[in-house]
């Protein structure tokens, strides 16, 4: 593995991880409930849940963060190599296992690991074991 020295970013990388800290913290702050994406959507998507102006919002931040980003620097380029039908069931299949893991990346990923919590280590050792065996099948025994 070499790096692409060119186009590495670690002040950006760091100041994005930065945010996110910042954000969950606050949000965490501010209502005492997890920032964890899956579940915020799914308590967006019933209008008559707990909390469900700031949870709202959050997500909204979360879709308007990049358009700001781009006012003021060049956003990358995005260039997916997949099909339609593998996105959309890659999506289907990490909504089914957010729903089974009871969270998401954000949620037991940068949310419960940060508070040591042993049902987020096993989440997120769960799915990253996963997320490379997935890759690993797909690239270099299937060739795809």
């Amino acid at each position: 593995m070499s790096i692409d020295w060119t186009h590495f970013t670690p002040w950006s990388s760091l100041g994005g991880g930065a945010l996110i800290g910042l954000a969950v913290a606050v949000f965490m702050l501010g209502n005492g409930r997890i920032a964890g994406i899956s579940g915020v959507l799914a308590s967006v998507m019933n209008p008559r849940s707990e909390g469900w102006s700031e949870k709202a919002l959050f997500l909204l931040g979360l879709l308007v963060a990049p358009l700001l980003w781009g006012a003021f620097a060049v956003l990358p380029a995005i260039d997916v190599q997949a099909h339609w039908p593998a996105l959309v069931m890659a999506g289907l299949l990490v909504g089914i296992g957010t729903r089974y893991g009871s969270g998401c990346t954000s949620g037991h990923g940068v949310c419960g690991l940060s508070r040591l919590s042993p049902r987020s280590i096993v989440a997120t050792l769960c799915f990253m074991v996963a997320g490379m065996a997935t890759v690993y099948l797909i690239r270099h025994v299937w060739g795809v």
